[in-house]
């Protein structure tokens, strides 16, 4: 049986599968006299500070077996800990219903991790396993249960779950747990992060993989392809192995270029980056050679709390990144909410269209104080490191010079303080409207650099919504209308003497390396683990040879006819 999910983690693993069984909890519905309401709450309000308690031992573990910088995964679960809206909530309705407290708070909880599983955006989706993760564990100490954990496990395992925890994937048993599959999952859960970290082979939505296994059955996994093989015959067996130990090879010898430039054969060098969300991935980053970070989304700041993040958080967070990867360049995207990722404080209105509303510098703009907070923390960090700034979804050169303007008043305000920043501190802009791209030449009076972020400009370009499945079709990187706006926005950034990046899922694609290399890009910024491999594509071509097949692709008039010229020009073992 072949099953096919989301490759989170590469590699591949043969092993016998270990069944674990998501906990269910039969909490009845029961009527509490007055009386004893608070009693139940003083209980609730135990069971919150017994569950921060184990949660706080955790990451202790965490911190001395993996390291700090997996340890913080943790600290979501604590914020889930203290979200004063789910706490109160919680109070209010036991009040109110005159109800148990463990089954008031099973009610509110799901409420609220339902609403996060129905989010269009992949992170939200993925926070809405750590709101489950806390509510079992503050449950079960509601109802007095033991914990079950995968540390337990004495022998070398693949485990088998509808879905694992970032605490259960902390706390396993790394040398027994050698891959894991799940039912459900996303690229950005914490737990893909971890397991990437942690270079634990991994695939997620596989659906109903949990009932269609038992404990004991051989499993193939492989997370790079996402692939899960049952049961394999012989044959298959053979076939995985032989693979498995080519990508050995292979990881060990794409890993040697680390200290290597991605440089083509004929001399030009471009940058290859990492696009980040979180520190915990910045071993990786380091790991696969990057050259800095491309793309730092610090939407992260603003979920899973009651509160907005202040300026010393922000800069705090800023400057450790700055440190680690320093001498290289991180390039920081200013906050990119709105959309369908608003903030509980904040309290806005749901829009019909979100995508095309209220959203990225939009928003910000808008927001002057939240705006202003973090381009202060930016700049008092950029005396520990070589940060740039990036302002998103900008679609009018009006939003672009009052963005500047209030990036000046930032500035300002510190120098009153006293503070010292860059005060040469880089500006850019993430090409990802088709009116950006239209007017590139004009916006690249005012910045210096550009960002071309794909994955939306996709999504304007051809009107669909990528997470559309009845139009998913439509979503071709290859089209020609798209490969014709990148080579626009390339060329008049380098016009006007600024850099043009690409910072989208494309950027990281290795069927489109060589092409874009020829549309003229100064740099990429990808996920870490696709690094090894561009730099690989780049290093075994000439420029002039790239600048030709990008020529001929130009040419083209289709999406089926670009990416048939793509596995051409990618044939003989390039990619």
């Amino acid at each position: 049986m072949k099953l096919t999910g989301i490759g989170v983690s590469p590699g591949i693993v043969i092993g016998k599968a270990y069944i674990f069984a998501s906990e269910r909890f039969s909490i009845p519905k029961i009527h509490i006299d007055s009386a004893k309401i608070e009693r139940e709450i003083t209980r609730f309000r135990e069971a919150l500070t017994g569950t921060t308690g184990e949660i706080q031992e955790l990451k202790k573990k965490v911190t001395s077996e993996i390291g700090d910088e997996h340890a913080h995964i943790l600290d979501a679960h604590l914020l889930v800990l203290e979200d004063t809206l789910l706490i109160e909530k919680t109070i209010e309705k036991a009040r109110k219903e005159k109800l148990n407290i463990d089954y008031v708070f099973s009610e509110v909880l799901e409420e609220l991790a339902g609403a996060l599983s129905r989010s269009s955006d992949s992170y939200l989706r993925g926070r809405a396993s750590d709101v489950r993760d806390v509510g079992k564990r503050v449950l079960r100490n509601l109802l007095g249960k033991e914990e079950r954990a995968l540390r337990d496990i004495g022998e070398e395992v693949i485990v088998v779950a509808y879905d694992l925890s970032p605490a259960d994937t902390a706390g396993m048993h790394r040398e027994k747990v050698i891959g894991f599959v799940t039912d459900v999952g996303s690229r950005t859960s914490h737990t893909a992060i971890m397991a990437r970290s942690l270079e634990i082979p991994a695939v997620v939505g596989l659906e109903d993989i949990s009932h269609r296994v038992a404990s004991g059955d051989r499993l193939v996994v492989d997370g790079t392809a996402g692939v899960v093989i049952v049961n394999p015959d012989r044959e298959i067996l053979k076939s995985y192995e032989e693979k498995r130990i080519r990508f050995e090879v292979r990881e060990r010898k794409l890993r040697g270029l680390s200290g290597f430039p991605a440089q083509t054969l004929d001399g030009r060098v471009v940058k290859l980056m990492a696009n980040i969300e979180l520190k915990d991935e910045l071993p990786s980053v380091l790991a696969h050679g990057a050259d800095g970070i491309g793309l730092y989304r610090t939407e992260f700041f603003y979920f899973n709390r009651p509160d907005l993040p202040g300026e010393d958080e922000q800069y705090k967070a800023y400057r450790y990144i700055a440190r680690r990867v320093a001498p290289h360049p991180i390039v920081i995207r200013t906050v990119d909410l709105g959309g369908d990722k608003f903030v509980s404080p904040l309290e806005i209105a749901r829009e019909l269209n979100p995508f095309m509303g209220w959203r990225g510098i939009r928003f910000c703009l808008e927001q002057p104080e939240i705006f202003k907070t973090q381009l202060r923390a930016i700049l008092r960090a950029s005396t520990e490191g070589k940060l740039r700034v990036m302002f998103p979804l900008v679609s009018t050169l009006a939003e672009l010079k009052k963005a500047k303007e209030f990036l000046e008043e930032a500035k300002k305000r510190l120098r009153e303080r006293g503070e010292s920043f860059d005060e040469n501190l880089e500006v850019g802009v993430m090409i990802e409207t088709p009116s950006a791209a239209m007017i590139a030449d004009i916006l690249a009076d005012e910045v210096d650099f550009f960002s071309i972020g794909t994955n939306d400009l996709i999504q304007y370009s051809m009107a669909i919504d990528r997470i559309n499945e009845k139009v998913a079709y439509l979503y071709r990187p290859a089209h020609p209308g798209v490969l014709r706006l990148i080579k626009r926005v390339v060329d008049a950034g380098h016009s006007k003497g600024i850099r043009v990046d690409m910072c989208g899922e494309m950027a990281g694609e290795a069927q489109f390396a060589i092409v874009l290399l020829g549309l003229g890009l100064d740099g990429f910024s990808m996920s870490p683990v696709a690094i090894p491999v561009i730099k690989t594509i780049i290093r075994s071509v000439t420029l002039s040879d790239a600048r030709e097949a990008a020529s001929d692709v130009l040419k083209l008039s289709t999406a089926d006819e670009v990416e048939k010229v793509l596995s051409k020009i990618n044939a003989g073992g390039v990619v």
